[in-house]
């Protein structure tokens, strides 16, 4: 029997994105083949010499396909998805060593319909069940959920009625859901499982990825399937605001010589970190460019809280005094606890405990910035003539509607922005192979783009999107060509996403038609 090829979630993409930044310290964008050994241990499939010595020689003949000996981030997942699909999966469990903080669990039987062994981070569980105690302490509906323990497992269980999740859902995104919608008493099993529909569907309208779960999957507490939709809607919530046409002023983040237009293209991900080095620069310490190994040592958290502290001098309330002293502590996870306990000063102690610091968990870090940044932004909208501000007028329903129907559906990368994100039509692709359109991804250009030639490259790639809906999607596309995309014009761009939209919808109403 084949092996089928194995699906990577963009859980799953996000950490081997993370393993594989950590191999390449020059930011090159590749990796040789000889460092392959070290980013499969760093991705949690550690592989004995002579494992990779015959993946180099038998299967990176078919992933490294410029045969440069290096390795592009697109073809290192690829060949995990081989490596997954393979005869290796049957013996993956063996293989992994498990990390500390890494819980295990499912199994690998090759007719499994899960077909992998699942692991879940216990720092995670913690962070989220910390979070949710403080966000619902004073919810009616849930006092017979809250407060949790977050050191047992009785997060999966508090989901399973799907009360929880609905007032999550709403809390990152108010009156999503109609409160009265929600069966709260007297519960059975069929009101239950309107709840966690209820709860999916809703999850799915605000743009978080939903595929493969099933209100089963949630009663049951899968814990690998709760932490990552849970994950998602609490980072909704999070960034929300971290948006410019939202909040004006993130204006103050700009550089030297920069557009407005280009800094309204940066994700959230990329303004916090925008945020943070604005602030380490006025406090005369060094910039970072990521939320795990450079912050380690606690010190440019420091930084970061003092300058972000209400001085008492604006309409930022009363002045909060930043004791620095736990910045010279010699040992990292004393000082992580030293900081903690400054940031609690702010009411912002969340997500992160001196061991998650110390290790540079990279998701719980970035919650934890985003938190200080939607309590004390210590940013203010600098009088700037020259501003064109028609620019922050925002999405409108529609184009929000077509953004999170994208996200829903797992695209990637992750649409923060629809115009701009769409440039180089690599989720128009996704979208493409959705409704059964073939895509020769021979003829598609992929990131990293060039600096010079790169927006040609884009181009190619919407040219051949707009060939493929009038061909072979048979899509009405008149007067639309590919610089329509490339360029963001939004009556065109509206044009093609709303038709995809509207066959990925009737699609499966054809396959009952053939029933």
């Amino acid at each position: 029997m084949e092996n089928s090829t194995t699906t990577i979630s963009r859980e799953e993409l996000e950490e081997l994105q993370e393993a594989f930044n950590k191999i390449d310290i020059d930011n090159s964008g590749y990796v040789s083949d000889y460092e392959l050994q070290d980013l499969f241990k760093e991705a949690s499939l550690p592989l004995p010499g002579y494992k990779v010595r015959e993946i180099v020689e038998k299967i990176l003949a078919v992933a490294d396909n410029n045969k440069d000996g290096k390795i592009s981030f697109e073809e290192f997942v690829s060949l995990m998805q081989e490596l997954k699909s393979k005869d290796i999966s049957k013996t993956f469990r063996k293989i992994i060593n498990k990390r500390e903080g890494i819980t295990a669990i499912g199994g690998t039987s090759s007719i499994s319909s899960e077909g992998t062994q699942h692991s879940y981070s216990e720092e995670e569980k913690v962070a989220f069940v910390n979070w949710i105690n403080k966000a619902l302490e004073n919810d009616a509906d849930c006092k017979h959920l809250i407060p949790m323990n977050p050191n047992d497992g009785s997060l999966f269980k508090s989901l399973a009625d799907g009360i929880l999740l609905c007032k999550m859902i709403n809390l990152s995104e108010p009156d999503t859901i109609d409160e009265r919608a929600i069966n709260k008493k007297k519960l059975t099993p069929f009101t239950i499982s309107e709840n966690l529909n209820l709860a999916l569907n809703s999850a799915s309208a605000i743009g978080c990825t939903v595929v493969n779960i099933g209100a089963q999957d949630l009663k049951e507490g899968k814990p690998h399937l709760v932490l990552g939709l849970l994950w998602q809607i609490i980072k909704v919530g999070l960034f929300a605001d971290i948006e410019i046409s939202r909040n004006e002023a993130l204006i103050a983040l700009l550089n030297e010589g920069e557009d407005l237009e280009e800094l309204m293209k940066l994700s959230p991900e990329e303004l916090l970190l925008r945020w943070v080095n604005y602030h380490l620069t006025n406090a005369g310490w060094r910039t970072i460019s990521n939320f795990s190994q450079d912050i380690k040592d606690s010190r440019a958290y420091f930084h970061l809280l003092n300058q972000i502290a209400p001085k008492g001098d604006r309409d930022d309330g009363p002045a909060i005094a930043i004791d620095l002293s736990g910045f010279n502590e010699e040992n990292d996870l004393k000082r992580a606890e030293f900081m903690l306990q400054e940031a609690d000063k702010l009411g912002c102690r969340q997500f992160v405990t001196p061991a998650d610091v110390v290790s540079g968990n990279p998701k719980l870090n970035l919650a934890f910035v985003a938190n200080l940044f939607n309590t004390y932004p210590s940013l203010h909208k600098p009088d700037n003539n020259d501003i064109d501000m028609n620019l922050l007028e925002g999405e409108s329903k529609e184009e929000r509607t077509f953004r999170n129907w994208m996200n829903s559906l797992g695209v990637n990368p992750y649409i923060n922005h629809l115009y701009s994100d769409l440039a180089d039509a690599l989720v128009i692709f996704q979208l493409y192979e959705m409704i059964r359109v073939p895509v020769d991804w021979s003829h598609v250009n992929k990131p990293p783009y060039p600096a010079l030639g790169g927006n040609m490259k884009k181009i190619e790639n919407c040219n051949y999107a707009v060939e493929l809906g009038k061909n072979k999607a048979k899509f009405s596309l008149v007067g639309i060509a590919g610089q329509d995309l490339n360029e963001g014009n939004a009556t065109l761009t509206l044009a093609l996403v709303w038709q995809l939209m509207r066959r990925t919808n009737l699609l499966p109403l054809v396959y009952l038609s053939w029933i």
